[in-house]
């Protein structure tokens, strides 16, 4: 998995294709103090259940999904943004095919 190129404009939403039936990652940077990642979900795909020892931060930049955290579900779309606490069980699952970007802050 390699990192974007630095100080050069980026398209996100570009930069990682839908996979029928599949989660397609693609890292952007990772350093000590966090990482950058994007996300393609194709539709009804999810991540289980699961919790992190970081918060983290999940802003959607096409399509529509479901974010639960701790039981309460949230349904996003393009532009909005959620924060998933850190050590609180979460999980995400594609309405409809979807984009997002997650950023993870180690504190």
């Amino acid at each position: 998995m390699s990192t974007a190129p630095k100080s050069q404009v980026m398209l996100l939403a570009e930069m990682v294709d839908y996979q029928e039936g599949s989660v397609v990652s693609r890292q952007i940077t990772k350093a000590e103090a966090g990482n950058v990642t994007l996300f393609a979900f194709d539709k009804e795909q999810g991540l289980s259940e699961h919790t992190a020892p970081y918060d983290a931060l999940v802003h959607i930049l096409e399509g529509e999904a479901e974010v639960t955290i701790s039981g309460q579900p949230f349904r996003l779309k393009m532009g909005d943004a959620i924060i998933m606490p850190a050590n609180e069980p979460h999980a995400l699952k594609a309405i409809q095919k979807f984009k997002m970007l997650l950023t993870m802050i180690r504190a």
